[in-house]
């Protein structure tokens, strides 16, 4: 399979990492790919029909940060040209995520390759969030294969899951704890820090952003548990539909009253089903301490999926890492030989 990478962030690079140790690696060793692109915002670009060399691209981007016109790969294709014209058999959508700007341009990418009949697989969490229903009708047009296991915990087999293991259930309703910043800046408060010394712990830990206000409005949790809905509950929700509570408002005292009655205050995604429509929130919440949420410390996270047949069926993920989100690439790289789709 031929892939073309939008976006060679710190997911690209790691997924990079890993195809470039490949054998290092004994279950990936039927996994036959090659890139034939990488385009970024400002660090170029790079195109070869024959492959690139990951191991150069890497290396330049760590001795001189950026592509140089030195590589034999280089190109001056931008990610909405090289998506149009690279040959390529897999799109895979990296590039950051813009809520301002209503999930571009990565839908753009993502509709140019399904017009193309490409399959695409996304991290970016955007064409779910506003466009998923749109897109998902043009891949089954197209017979292409529209993926995104990474979008909601990383590589954790969220959707998959669904896809594989809960077919001829209906999803009542979804719950979880989607953010780690804000699960830690919650579990820092817990300790006694403030909200400020919570964030900047946050930071030091490379979890939270420069700007971490994505996180703390609920802006990206929003995002992810709208994401669910549209493709677990056939919504078509957009963030700015959803129910959503900064964490300006809690504050330590808060916090602490709560552990002293025997609950713990999470930042909790919630969507449900309220006669013909879905409904969606980001609210702090009080959980018991027995309770499956109260468990999940720091960076880690939890999804419960309320059924009809099933019932109650969580997914969740302790520590995960770059390397974690790397694999949710690989998983739908597989669903796709696999024809699992």
């Amino acid at each position: 399979m031929k892939l073309f990478f939008v976006g060679f962030g710190n997911v690209g690079r790691e997924l990079a990492r890993i195809l470039v140790r490949k054998a290092d690696y004994p279950g990936l060793a039927d996994l036959d790919v090659s890139v034939v692109g990488i385009t970024t915002g400002r660090r170029g670009a790079l195109a070869s029909e024959t492959g690139v060399d990951l191991a150069r691209a890497l290396r330049e981007l760590d001795e001189k940060g950026r592509f140089t016109p030195e590589n034999p790969d280089y190109s001056e294709l931008d990610s909405l040209k090289a998506a149009e014209n690279l040959d390529y058999d897999v799109l895979v959508e990296m590039s950051p995520l813009s809520v301002e700007h209503r999930g571009e341009p990565a839908i753009t990418h993502v509709r140019t390759a399904l017009e193309r009949g490409r399959h695409v697989i996304t991290c970016n969490k955007g064409p779910l969030a506003f466009a998923y229903r749109q897109l998902r009708k043009l891949a089954d047009e197209k017979g292409t294969a529209f993926l995104h296991e990474t979008t909601v915990m990383d590589g954790a087999p969220v959707f998959d899951m669904a896809r594989c293991c809960m077919r001829g259930n209906t999803i009542r309703r979804i719950d979880g704890i989607l953010n780690s910043t804000s699960n830690y800046v919650l579990c820092a408060m817990e300790q006694g820090m403030t909200f400020e010394e919570g964030v900047k712990g946050a930071q030091a830990e490379q979890i939270a952003e420069a700007d971490p206000s994505h996180d703390l409005d609920g802006w990206d949790a929003s995002v992810k548990i709208v994401a669910l809905a549209n493709v677990l509950m056939g919504a078509d929700l957009k963030p700015d539909e959803v129910d959503r509570e900064s964490m300006a408002a809690i504050t330590p005292e808060r916090i602490l009253a709560a552990r002293e009655r025997g609950f713990r205050v999470k930042m909790v995604c919630s969507a449900w089903r309220e006669r013909e429509s879905v409904k969606a929130s980001v609210k702090a919440s009080e959980v018991p301490m027995d309770h499956p949420f109260a468990l999940v410390d720091a960076t880690g996270s939890i999804v419960r999926f309320e059924t009809d047949l099933l019932g109650k069926i969580l997914v969740t993920e302790e520590h995960p890492d770059i390397t974690t989100t790397a694999y949710g690439v690989i998983a739908d790289l597989y669903a796709l030989v696999s024809g699992n789709r």
